[in-house]
């Protein structure tokens, strides 16, 4: 019967234990909550110990991570519409700031697709056609990233790169202007 008790009371300090103890990767960060609050940060990787059932442990990437934007349509200086498929690379650099604003990365992805969304519009609604597809994107997306960057603080974020993949018309427009093009032949 004694057996019984000491091998029970062996157990659970097993798992306390287990709950108390946590490996920091290298390319982790980890926010500490004491009952919801955030008690400290940790950036440096290893064995790392918490008291456990009162605190828990919330891990953030420290590497570039990515989000891929939906097809947006903007319309352009000269009135054009355009599909843009653009792409966005940020680095979490305040896990405090991005837990009490955004939480995790889903908050983010969807606060910051209406921040690229914004931006691709007001960057690209200023230009015509011809500067969008022409050799000035790099300085087009340049702009949109500098916009983004200035709203994504708020975050604890940083906008590493913004890019373009893909810039067509409409299917109606490139409809029109495949027939303008047979016609003339």
């Amino acid at each position: 019967m004694l057996n019984k008790k000491i091998l029970i009371i062996l157990i659970f300090m097993i798992i306390i234990l287990f709950n108390a103890l946590f490996v920091v990767r290298q390319t982790q960060q980890t926010l500490i909550l004491q009952f919801g609050d955030p008690i400290r940060i940790i950036k440096e990787p290893g064995l790392k110990i918490k008291i456990p059932l009162i605190q828990n442990a919330i891990f953030y990437d420290t590497r570039i991570l990515d989000f891929d934007a939906d097809v947006e349509e903007v319309i352009l200086s000269d009135q054009k519409r355009l599909l843009v498929d653009a792409f966005i690379r940020y680095k979490i650099i305040d896990p405090l700031k991005f837990y009490q604003t955004v939480s995790n990365e889903n908050g983010f992805k969807a606060r910051v697709s209406g921040l690229l969304s914004g931006g691709l519009r007001r960057v690209l609604g200023s230009d015509p056609l011809e500067v969008v597809l022409s050799q000035n994107r790099r300085d087009l997306m340049e702009k949109i990233q500098t916009s983004i960057n200035a709203e994504a603080d708020d975050f604890g974020v940083v906008i590493v790169d913004v890019r373009i993949k893909r810039a067509d018309l409409p299917k109606a427009n490139s409809e029109a202007i495949y027939g303008r093009m047979r016609a003339e032949r």
